[in-house]
């Protein structure tokens, strides 16, 4: 009686078979229970003893929860649904959907576990903001170029002639790319600023006649808040083309300056001047004096030219130093008597 049962036949299929399939149906389910409650656990305890581990962490495990059960969802369903017999339509858009559900979920798991393990270890080793959001302009890049190999991957598991497709386009690729130049152009010089490092976010720059703080470095362009307080946006082709000038990353700055005393001034005292400006700048911190001479005749006045350099690379540090070290001139020139020389004329006349 039993077995007469099973073999009845209701939609192509036997009792029997749709008893297989539930059978297949439940103990998958049972097994994905046992894999969260118990494995899953087991690895989260060996998480929380290796904290500092990049393949075993938290994020991980959260990422095998969220995007890889669904999956063995999906196969548990999917294997207990081969054993039935279906309507050929019905099994083709099964085996359809079932396939572009798998590629998806597995190509967003790769890249999740991926990308979170190069970001976990490259927040622990690279500390520069510029990095860090350069990197997640990259790792946009390798997301886009992977989609795109999926997407061809299932378009040929459905038959498509990827090859056909992508000769068809072959034209229009070219079309695109020459018409696109100046954008792939500003994409590889993105790679060039990227690699090479020639600037970061938050250096200051000149390039030409701009300069400012660098805010963000795009995959296009890349934006510097000017000292006028507006923002410049300049392609990232301009800026491997252009000579910049990054005085974040100078470690001293030397600074020359020029000052001119009256001819009257007698020879001791032109021979004072460079010991009293060496004593002023190396009595003053984070300055290093270089050199002070007699530098030449001018027009109407005895020309000395100074050289020092100022520890640092901030602007106002360097602009402070600067006028201490006017103050502190001003004030020993007056006391030995020094003028300083102005442009003056003297007229002569002959009486005849």
């Amino acid at each position: 009686m039993i077995q007469e049962l099973l073999l009845k036949t209701f939609l192509n299929n036997r009792v029997l078979d749709y008893l297989i399939s539930l059978s297949v149906f439940i103990l998958g389910f049972i097994v994905i229970i046992i894999f969260k409650n118990i494995i899953l656990k087991r690895i989260k305890v060996l998480a929380k003893k290796s904290s500092n581990s990049i393949m075993i962490n938290d994020s991980l495990i959260q990422n095998i929860e969220k995007k890889l059960t669904p999956l063995l969802y999906l196969v548990v369903i999917y294997l207990s649904l081969k054993f039935l017999t279906l309507n050929p339509l019905l099994d083709k858009s099964i085996n359809v959907l079932g396939l572009i559900l798998f590629t998806i979920i597995i190509v967003n798991f790769l890249l999740t576990t991926i990308i979170g393990g190069f970001e976990i270890y490259l927040s622990n080793k690279e500390t520069s903001k510029s990095r860090k959001q350069a990197l997640s302009g990259l790792f946009t890049i390798v997301k886009v170029i992977v989609w795109l190999i999926a997407i061809f991957i299932i378009l040929d598991n459905l038959g498509i002639k990827v090859t056909t497709l992508v000769a068809s386009l072959g034209i229009g690729g070219v079309a695109i790319a020459l018409a696109s130049q100046a954008i792939l152009g500003d994409l590889f010089s993105y790679f060039a600023i990227f690699f090479d490092r020639p600037f970061e976010i938050d250096d200051f720059i000149v390039i030409g006649d701009y300069l400012g703080t660098v805010e963000n470095i795009g995959i296009k362009t890349t934006r510097i808040r000017s000292l006028s307080g507006e923002q410049l946006v300049i392609s990232n082709t301009d800026l491997t083309n252009s000579r910049i000038r990054n005085y974040k990353r100078m470690d001293k700055r030397r600074v020359v300056f020029k000052l001119g005393v009256t001819y009257e001034t007698n020879l001791q005292q032109l021979k004072e001047i460079p010991v009293k400006i060496r004593n002023i700048i190396s009595g003053i911190n984070d300055t290093v004096f270089d050199r002070a001479h007699f530098f030449s005749y001018g027009d109407f006045s005895l020309i000395y030219e100074v050289v020092y350099y100022v520890i640092g690379s901030d602007y106002n540090k360097y602009m402070d130093i600067q006028q201490e070290i006017n103050f502190k001139i001003k004030e020993e020139f007056e006391k030995c008597g020094i003028e300083f020389a102005y442009p003056t004329q003297t007229l002569f006349i002959n009486k005849t």
